[in-house]
């Protein structure tokens, strides 16, 4: 029996992933490849266009079903690729029921199953043993998001925001860590949104203590991408307070000028991203931050572009995911004066460019220090602040190892044993 999964896109992809491979391995799913997509820019859609006639040409008996946002989205665009079997949507690929019937010869589904994500208005935690391959394991908290950003498409792709309970939260990374997981990093869509709609109305920092007091044999929580200016002061205390609460946060800052902000529609200004940044590190110094940067949004002018990239020098961004301006059909921004693309490329290049030296600065930093590091690979793992470091002995993989850092070669740290 052969369930094979091809991911692109977010963590909480990773996530869903892994629940729907094990959905379709109970229901007695054979020789099926499932493709899920990303719809976050053009680029990630034509890749999952491209790995699936590639896939269809290596493996032409094989069965491809295409789900997430970029299927979600535009499910006909899928539908109608003759390598294509099935198109479900990111509502239907959670539920084991959709797998179930899929896999029944009797039954004949229609070719593209997507319902309007708009009307969803609750989500279910995904219960895994574990995931395959990884030594760090991926919690879902919360789906979708209330947030209508001017180039982003993900709201249509994911539906309105809804948290997964607590108590469900807790018992997931419970069974991880019995599962020997030494790591959790907490996934979602807005994850600063987590609660809004539960009973009380908790907030994600809440919900960060009760993991931390109800778990307390897991060494290392992480957190993934999240919204600073929604950052509540219970997140931040444990953060600032709990050094099992990893020092390391990609932050959604898209840009650093306050008027592309505006026409972004974000909630923030560049002065609350500095700020955010500062507080944080004045608390725990030993704090790491990455970010989203949008390079070349519509209307960016010289000087615009110079505030974001003044910004990975104001907020001592490390990590950085840079993307260069995609329009995307049916959002406010695609509809804006666009730049030209070799500008936009340009700019891309200069914000990885800054990235890049900040990054070789941490690296250069961290040389002569003693690391906590989780082992990937035989020679690989993660430090706590996330920078990766290389072993030239293998190490056991999932387990956490101390190290001195003995040197750096710009791109990995390496461990002295």
């Amino acid at each position: 029996m052969s369930v094979d999964v091809i991911t692109f896109g977010c963590r909480l992809n990773t996530v869903e992933s892994e629940a729907m491979k094990t959905h379709a391995q109970a229901a007695g799913h054979e020789n099926l490849v499932i493709i899920n997509t990303c719809a976050v820019t053009a680029e990630a859609t034509r890749q999952a266009r491209q790995a699936i006639r590639r896939l269809k040409r290596e493996r032409p008996d094989a069965d491809i079903l295409v789900t997430g946002c970029a299927a979600q989205v535009d499910p006909a665009m899928f539908g109608n690729m003759p390598e294509v079997k099935q198109v479900i949507g990111n509502h239907e690929k959670s539920k084991a029921e959709t797998w179930i019937k899929l896999a029944d010869p009797h039954h004949q589904p229609e070719r593209i199953q997507v319902t309007d994500i708009m009307e969803i208005r609750e989500t279910a935690a995904h219960l895994l043993d574990g995931f395959e391959g990884r030594t760090r394991a991926f919690v879902q908290i919360q789906n979708g998001c209330d947030h209508r950003c001017t180039f982003c498409i993900i709201p249509y792709g994911r539906g309105p925001s809804r948290s997964v309970p607590m108590g469900a939260v807790v018992e997931q990374i419970k069974t991880l860590v019995a599962g020997g997981y030494r790591e959790v990093v907490l996934t979602g869509v807005d994850m600063t949104s987590w609660g809004a709609d539960l009973p009380g109305l908790p907030k994600l920092g809440h919900l960060v203590q009760s993991i931390l007091k109800h778990n307390p044999d897991l060494p290392r929580l992480r957190l993934s991408s999240i919204d600073s200016i929604e950052a509540d002061e219970d997140l931040i205390d444990a953060i600032a307070e709990n050094h099992r609460v990893m020092p390391h946060l990609h932050l959604s800052l898209q840009a650093g000028d306050n008027m592309i902000l505006k026409r972004m529609k974000r909630r923030h200004l560049r002065e609350d991203s500095i700020a955010f940044c500062l507080s944080l590190r004045q608390k725990r110094p030993d704090m790491v931050f990455g970010a989203d940067l949008i390079a070349g949004f519509p209307t960016e002018t010289d000087a615009m572009f110079e505030q974001s990239l003044a910004l990975i020098d104001e907020c001592g961004l490390t990590f950085l995911h840079v993307f260069p301006f995609s329009p995307r059909e049916g959002t406010p921004a695609a509809k804006m004066p666009m730049l030209p693309k070799d500008i936009v490329r340009a700019r891309a290049k200069a914000l990885r460019e800054k990235g890049d030296e900040h990054l070789k600065q941490f690296l250069a930093q961290q040389v002569g220090k003693q690391q906590s590091v989780l082992i990937e690979k035989n020679h690989l793992g993660r430090s706590e602040n996330f920078a990766p470091v290389r072993f030239s002995t293998p190490q056991q993989q999932g387990t956490i190892v101390s190290t001195m850092i003995s040197a750096t070669d710009g791109q990995d740290l390496i461990a002295a044993t």
